[in-house]
């Protein structure tokens, strides 16, 4: 059964800082892409930050140079650090896996999501 829990949201002022963290169980992680999503009351879901299986990064452009996105093979663990953070920042944020993970793919499965709140 796969699992994917994401915990560290929290609600932060303006100009702070917050780590996401994903365990996951069930997949072989190292093999996996692992994505972070997020999505706003009333917005769709947005890709913000994705890891491929070697470790290459990409980023949208709303949060490029802000957020950091990383993973620890041996923890089965993604994270997703997240610096300067801005009002427009608040959602919810959901990790997913899928053996390649862009804008165009679904992927397979996703956690229940933590909500990360950022005050102006």
């Amino acid at each position: 059964q796969v699992q994917l829990e994401e915990s560290g949201g929290d609600l932060v002022q303006a100009g702070g800082s917050l780590r996401l963290s994903c365990a996951t169980s069930g997949i072989i992680f190292s093999k996996n892409a692992m994505g972070w999503y997020r999505q706003a009351p009333g917005m769709g879901r947005e890709l913000v930050a994705a890891i491929s299986r070697r470790g290459d990064t990409s980023y949208s452009d709303s949060v490029k140079g802000r957020f950091t996105i990383s993973r620890d093979n041996a923890k089965n663990t993604v994270y997703l650090q997240m610096n300067s953070l801005k009002h427009a920042d608040t959602a919810m944020y959901y990790c997913a896996t899928a053996e390649y993970i862009t804008v165009a793919v679904i992927p397979d499965y996703w956690g229940h999501g933590t909500q990360v709140t950022v005050s102006s």
